[in-house]
């Protein structure tokens, strides 16, 4: 992958262009920012960059063996680690790399629940188990198949469990010489502090809503239609029970939970809409100062916030944002969805009524 073919993003390509040229590569990075930035895509373009035999002052060449390789997401010292459910077809990721360069190269900027949907397992969690850290420390000790770096992708490292973690410290503390981490994610606030310390963080900024909208997949935009539909369903009630006491609307909210609660909807995309809830809390509050520069949203948010922004202020917003996240924590954690959800639509009948 090159650096011309991502969208956008280009003072963090200035950046690790400038880090090759200059010869400073830190052997541990973190690329964090918002879904949908193209995070990965960069982890690869910098890792392609930092290995072409003929790269330029702008990108890598493209053509030479190495390139051929890595645009394939084939080459020998080019590695993945990422989320997987445990199945009859194996435990660790090279049980599924197969599957997860056939989605990259026929989607790049998927996401988590894509994934999952596309293992088939969309109602379940994945988890980067303790047997990866094994997997890892052998590819890395291994010889590199020419004279560039071993590069090792870490995506979504929030979902690596503890024992596998721990396992890694050493690693990223005492690296083997052109070795390359690259851990690429949306949540540091899920990850271990001590794995945090050893790395450079590089912050991937949001592209903008409309951008965001043309990358997605007809399944994503899809899903982020209807997480817009829930939003929209759980605040407009909200008011209305709170504001105009109708008490039918308080029906439609516990109906509201129990469909949010579904088994068949999974506890990802129940934390995908608690985390686009939140952003569009934060996105309502910043509607308030009238500049449009400083927002991020579509068309039709923007119209539904026309009239709902005012709702949300300085009294209320950071309590209604502590709600949502800690309804987001107690799924993570397996609580029971009903009653995390209904409790929801009862904080929110409180707060959007202050």
């Amino acid at each position: 992958m090159q650096f011309r073919s991502i969208i956008g993003q280009e003072g963090v390509k200035r950046q690790l262009r400038l880090s090759v040229q200059e010869g400073r590569v830190p052997h541990a990075q973190f690329f964090y920012g918002p879904q949908g930035s193209g995070k990965l895509q960069l982890a690869i373009a910098y890792a392609q960059y930092l290995n072409c035999s003929h790269r330029t002052p702008e990108d890598s060449c493209g053509q030479c063996p190495t390139c051929l390789q890595f645009q394939k997401l084939q080459h020998p010292d080019l590695h993945f680690a990422f989320p997987i459910v445990k199945t009859d077809a194996g435990d660790t990721c090279d049980d599924f790399i197969d599957r997860f360069r056939c989605l990259m190269l026929e989607q790049p900027y998927f996401s988590l629940n894509d994934w999952y949907r596309y293992l088939g397992v969309e109602t379940k969690q994945g988890m980067i188990y303790e047997k990866e850290s094994g997997e890892i420390v052998r590819k890395l000790s291994l010889k590199s198949f020419g004279e560039g770096y071993k590069t090792m992708i870490v995506w979504q490292p929030d979902k690596m469990n503890i024992a596998c973690a721990n396992k890694l410290l050493k690693l990223l503390e005492e690296p083997p010489e052109k070795t390359l981490f690259i851990f690429v994610g949306e949540h540091p606030e899920n990850m271990l502090t001590t794995i945090l310390s050893r790395l450079q963080h590089i912050l991937i900024p949001a592209l903008s809503r409309e951008e965001q909208h043309q990358l997605q997949s007809p399944a994503e935009q899809e899903e982020q239609e209807q997480y817009f539909q829930d939003f929209v369903a759980l605040m407009r009630n909200a008011w209305s029970v709170g504001r105009q006491r109708n008490y039918s609307a308080l029906l439609d909210l516990r109906k509201w939970s129990l469909d949010m609660a579904d088994a068949k909807m999974g506890r990802e995309r129940q934390k995908g809409f608690l985390q686009f809830a939140q952003q569009q809390i934060r996105e309502n509050y910043i509607y308030n100062f009238h500049e449009p520069q400083m927002n991020c949203q579509t068309a039709q948010e923007q119209a539904f916030s026309t009239k709902f922004a005012p709702f949300i202020h300085e009294g209320n917003v950071t309590k209604i944002m502590e709600e949502l996240e800690r309804a987001e924590t107690q799924i993570a954690q397996n609580g029971n969805a009903k009653i995390i959800f209904f409790d929801l639509c009862l904080q929110m009948i409180v707060l959007i009524k202050k």
